[in-house]
Parts: C-alpha cells; sequence; structure tokens
C-alpha cells in the first residue's frame, strides 16, 4: 500500500531550473528520504507531486542533455 508523505512541515525551496522570471517556478522540497515532493510554487495550495528519487535523478540528468 502506498501513503502519501506528510508533507505539512516540508520546507519548499525554488528550484535552480526555474527561470526566475515568476513564469515558470518549480518548488522542491528536501529532506524527504527516496522521494522528491514537487509543487507549482505559484500554487503553494495546489497539487504536490511525488516522485521517487532515482527516476527524478534520471529526469534532472535528461534536461542537462537539451
Amino acid at each position: 500500500m502506498n501513503r502519501a508523505p506528510d508533507l505539512t512541515t516540508a520546507t519548499w525551496r525554488k528550484s535552480s531550473y526555474s527561470d526566475g522570471g515568476g513564469t515558470n517556478c518549480l518548488e522542491v522540497a528536501d529532506d524527504h528520504p527516496g522521494i522528491v515532493p514537487v509543487r507549482d510554487s505559484k500554487r503553494p495550495d495546489g497539487p504536490i507531486l511525488v516522485f521517487a528519487a532515482g527516476p527524478w535523478a534520471s529526469f534532472i540528468e535528461g534536461l542537462g542533455n537539451w
């Protein structure tokens, strides 16, 4: 059974991959072993996506190849 992590006390930081212009802002929460919670900074009360750390690392690595 998958259970959603408790992110009520998560500390969010803007991703270094965000454009900084206020339009494409992604926030991630650190200190959650094995997972990477992600949200839209313009909608902090909106949905949170949670990725396994391995696939997230592959995704970020792939961005560097663009």
